[in-house]
């Protein structure tokens, strides 16, 4: 113990050259990665989607914040449009006259569909009536002419014989009587004869007009099928402007979370502007760089993994699913093992199974096996960049 407490410095001085001994052969012997792996730091980056406004409108209310969880069909915004509503009002109020109007016109036709058949049919009976009674009245205008020219002729013969005085006086007066009374019988036929070729003519006019009242009972079937189709694309603009309301309400595509909220309740946005930033994360993926060198080593699907800083013992498997054909200037935030390289060419490693620590922006190493094999089990098995 007096050893120890009469060389202490010497110990102190032992121990700190072994340190530094350590340190400088740690320093001069860096770990080096075996040539099957390729080391790259990033960050996790990811397919996003914008969420954005169909049609114009103001937003009500906003029902998710950022970075809260999300799932498909949430609904994550609600906008309003008073244009909209009272276009759907209007249309309903010409939906409910026209369905009036339909109803008031099928009674109509429904009426007239009754009607006007049984006016064309009395109107037809009616004049072939007047042409037979015209055919009769005919008939005995033609028999009483022959029996007045008869009379006619008695009359003349019997008259020149009273004047010979061969015959009595009351023989010229009863043919002259029978003559007076057949001629006015005729006179009175063929006037009857003029009222009814005046009854036909109305009886010809009123199946006209009936015939004419069919026809248009075909304009009213047409009027009415002519409302119904009315009524129908009226309904379909109602849909339509349904359709452009229900898209007011905005909901995710997609079970995830929000990235950025982008609109605020009581802003107005014009159509196609966004109103928050989703992501899924199980399109989550590391974008790494690597130089041109080990870019060439690299092929699709090769075997990765993936290592948080704040779990380093935590490998998550991943593959390679894309490797740039361009090369860029080395972004800022990422780091090369030597400060001579210039460009260097992005890699993308999806990990093979979601995995709730992932989040956009998050940094990680990935390390790629170009044979499948060698892959480290823990981020201190690797050297750093």
């Amino acid at each position: 113990m007096k050893i120890v407490q009469k060389y202490w410095v010497g110990f102190f001085a032992l121990a700190l050259f072994i340190i530094a001994a350590a340190l400088i052969y740690i320093k001069l012997h860096p770990k080096k990665l075996p040539p099957n792996l390729i080391e790259g730091v990033g960050r996790f980056d990811g397919d996003l989607v914008n969420l954005n406004t169909k049609y114009p409108g103001r937003v009500a209310k906003i029902f998710f914040d950022d970075g809260d969880a999300i799932k498909k069909g949430d609904v994550v915004a609600v906008l309003e449009s008073k244009e909209f509503s009272k276009q759907k009002e209007a249309i309903e109020k010409q939906i409910e006259a026209k369905q009036e109007e339909l109803k008031a016109k099928e009674i109509e036709l429904n009426i007239n569909e009754t009607k006007i058949p049984q006016i064309l049919a009395k109107a037809t009976s009616a004049l072939k009536a007047k042409q037979k009674q015209l055919q009769e009245i005919q008939s005995a205008i033609a028999s009483q002419g022959d029996v007045v020219t008869q009379d006619r002729k008695d009359y003349l013969r019997i008259k020149d014989l009273y004047k010979k005085r061969l015959i009595q006086k009351h023989k010229l007066e009863e043919i002259t009587l029978k003559y007076k009374t057949d001629r006015n019988r005729l006179r009175a036929l063929k006037a009857k004869k003029a009222q009814l070729l005046q009854a036909i003519a109305i009886a010809r006019s009123d199946v006209v007009d009936a015939k004419a009242a069919q026809k248009g009972l075909d304009a009213l079937r047409k009027g009415v099928a002519a409302l119904k189709k009315g009524i129908e694309a009226l309904k379909a603009q109602k849909e339509q402007i349904e359709a452009v309301i229900a898209e007011l309400t905005l909901k995710s595509p997609l079970n995830g979370y929000v990235v950025e909220k982008i609109a605020n309740s009581g802003e107005v946005l014009g159509a196609g502007m966004p109103v928050a930033t989703l992501i899924d994360p199980n399109t989550l993926y590391l974008k790494i760089y690597v130089d041109t060198l080990s870019n060439g080593k690299i092929k699709l699907h090769d075997k990765a993994v993936i290592f948080l800083d704040a779990y380093p013992n935590k490998p998550i498997a991943a593959e390679v699913v894309r490797i740039a054909q361009k090369a860029e200037f080395t972004p800022k935030e990422v780091a090369v093992r030597s400060d001579r390289i210039q460009r260097v060419y992005a890699v993308h490693l999806k990990p093979l199974k979601p995995d709730p620590l992932l989040k956009l922006g998050l940094p990680a190493t990935g390390v790629i096996s170009i044979d499948g094999k060698g892959l480290p089990k823990s981020l201190h098995e690797i050297p750093q960049i």
